[in-house]
């Protein structure tokens, strides 16, 4: 009986140092910031009025008095603004609001809130909870742009796009990345199609895990995209040869801070049609970020 307590022991011995062995094998990049809970950021949009100005702050305009092109730079149609009319908080949701008027130089007016200068932080766990609105040519979006854009200037400084839509492809999301050698069409990204529902019935979770090596891209907790130096390398190499840039270079290892906006018209989802109802609403019931 001695012999078998012992050769029973020795089993739990082996078992437990295979288990050790295999887990200091795994290099499943995707799982490594999966367990962090420590609560950073937060605003769950529970008082009426105005977003947090010691969170938000507002980008304003169409683009030109940030040195861009009319338009964003994506022939966006919308002029931004911080009127109340664009933009509030109500019943514990930030609400984003986009209307079809003439205003300053556009024809469109909506929001773009950003934690620029008041909250950054480089790699964690970034999410949102959003219900999202409905139409040809609307594009919401919830996104981080590395904190050394205005010196160091886009894609170099990079863009994480948590989650964008085009309102007249309800059932659809997708998450990109952009830097030297893979942005705007040649981005890194990929779509994500929810299954018996749509986006702009209900709220959904969206979110990323990001490490010095990967970004990992969530729906509902569901992972279905992980993007890593590697993809940034291949990308660069099927671009035109001597495009501005073209590195391939991982540029993800700097504070990135929030943006959330939805644009009118663009490059992506074109213009409103006929059938594009307006007002167009964003829901926005809490952002939160861990480390």
């Amino acid at each position: 009986m001695k012999y078998i307590k012992s050769f029973n022991k020795i089993k739990l011995v082996l078992l437990f140092m295979v288990a050790l062995l295999i887990s200091a094998c795994n290099t499943d990049e995707t799982q490594e910031v999966t367990q962090l809970n420590n609560l950073v950021m937060q605003d769950e949009f529970d008082i009426d009025g105005t977003p947090d100005s010691s969170m938000w702050t507002y980008d304003i305009g169409d683009g030109t008095a940030q040195g861009l092109p009319a338009g964003w730079g994506n022939n966006e149609l919308q002029y931004y603004t911080d009127r109340p009319e664009n933009v509030t908080v109500e019943n514990g949701l930030l609400v984003l609001t986009a209307r079809e008027e003439a205003f300053e130089s556009s024809n469109y007016t909506s929001a773009r809130l950003t934690t620029q200068g008041l909250f950054e932080q480089q790699y964690g766990r970034f999410e949102a909870r959003i219900r999202l609105p409905y139409g040809k040519g609307i594009w919401p979006a919830f996104w981080l742009l590395g904190n050394d854009c205005d010196q160091n200037p886009w894609p170099q400084c990079g863009e994480i796009d948590v989650m964008e839509y085009v309102g007249n492809r309800p059932t659809v999301v997708f998450g990109s990345a952009h830097g030297p050698g893979y942005n705007a069409g040649d981005a890194l990204t990929k779509e994500y199609e929810i299954e018996n529902d749509r986006f702009d019935t209900g709220f959904h979770v969206f979110g990323i895990e990001w490490g010095p090596n990967y970004i990992n891209y969530y729906v509902d907790g569901d992972l279905y995209q992980t993007l890593t130096p590697q993809d940034a390398a291949e990308e660069a190499i099927g671009v035109e040869e001597g495009a501005p840039q073209n590195t391939g270079e991982w540029v993800f290892n700097r504070p990135f801070y929030i943006i959330i906006n939805m644009a009118v018209g663009g490059s992506l989802p074109g213009a409103p049609n006929a059938e594009t109802v307006f007002p167009q609403r964003m829901y926005v019931d809490y952002v939160r970020v861990y480390n």
